[in-house]
């Protein structure tokens, strides 16, 4: 078994962790809002019920998403995991719409609390448990590059925030006896939790239509141009994909028309091994080797070139902007 599959397989054993604590929250939601009748306590628990379909859904997608490519899918079926989490950011609002209608209807026609003291305990004991397995899910998300742990770990974060601020409410009610005050908040986080459904929702899409990452082109960038080498005269036109864990990069490298087809093939690879070890992730390749041609003399910094046909003006430092140009850099 290779390092990428013991990490798919770490990432499913634990995605099946969050999902049975999930079941168990949910469980213990549902109690604290019959005991107590609150919308503040409803509105958590529509919250946990998200958690628990999405935690399959996830455990799903990471199953897909660490099958091997095959003829249907050359790329492999990473981006499985953009649908599940758009779909998981959908859920998370839907919930947040559901919380708001039963909060307007409970301001309109009044609602009795009870028992408030025990749900208190039983809500903040959640709290604590999502708050852990979120902070865990997040790290680890982001230590094996997988949309869906980060995604989980940031609902189960906001579903601590709420559930505090439950805890606050519950504290506030029981002491004041404003009981008005329960269904009050539980349209602030009906609200919250539509925002944060839309943010998992905007980054799905971003990953299924391949907006570009900024930081991490940033970050590729970076490595080339702090260790470029002198015979790599130009890079441009470079695009990033991202399928799950994995990345595909398309680039163009300006090599010297005079070279080999072996020595040209032998600076691509010591560019693709270069970012292949400043990259903690799976990558794939597609470089397309380009001869130089006197458009770039001016920015070419071999200096014991005998077929130059234009001096030298300056170097051109590699940015995020101009890498990602169709065309040739110039010194214009």
């Amino acid at each position: 078994m290779n390092v990428q599959q013991n990490k798919n397989k770490d990432k499913l054993a634990f995605q099946k962790l969050i999902a049975v604590f999930g079941v168990i929250l949910f469980i213990g939601k549902i109690v604290a809002w019959k005991l107590t009748n609150s919308d503040a306590v409803f509105s958590d628990a529509m919250e946990s019920i998200v958690n628990v379909v999405s935690a399959f859904m996830g455990l799903y997608s990471l199953y897909l998403a660490a099958k091997p490519r095959d003829e249907d899918h050359p790329y492999g079926h990473g981006k499985v995991e953009f649908v599940t989490s758009g779909i998981e950011g959908a859920l998370i609002a839907i919930a947040g719409i559901m919380i708001i209608y039963e909060g307007i209807n409970s301001l309109i026609v009044g609602k009795v609390l009870s028992k408030l003291d025990l749900g208190i305990w039983i809500i903040a004991a959640t709290a604590v448990v999502n708050y852990l397995l979120g902070y865990i899910s997040i790290k680890k998300g982001k230590a094996e590059n997988s949309l869906v742990l980060i995604s989980s770990g940031k609902h189960l974060q906001s579903d601590t925030v709420t559930t505090l601020g439950v805890v606050i409410s519950l504290m506030v009610v029981y002491f004041t006896k404003i009981y008005w005050l329960d269904s009050v908040v539980a349209l602030i986080f009906g609200l919250y939790i539509i925002f944060v459904g839309y943010r998992i929702v905007r980054k799905s899409l971003s990953g299924i239509m391949d907006e570009q990452d900024p930081e991490l082109l940033s970050q590729i960038i970076k490595v080339l141009e702090e260790n470029r080498r002198t015979e790599w005269i130009d890079v441009h036109n470079m695009k990033i994909q991202q399928f799950g864990a994995n990345l595909h990069i398309d680039a163009h490298i300006t090599l010297p028309w005079y070279y080999s087809l072996r020595d040209a093939h032998n600076e691509m690879e010591k560019m693709i091994i270069l970012l292949a070890k400043n990259t903690n992730r799976s990558v794939e390749f597609n470089f397309h080797m380009d001869d130089c041609k006197p458009i770039s003399c001016p920015v070419c910094q071999i200096a014991e070139c005998t077929v130059r046909e234009k001096d030298f003006v300056k170097r051109l430092t590699w940015t995020p902007e101009n890498v990602t140009n169709v065309e040739k850099h110039t010194a214009e």
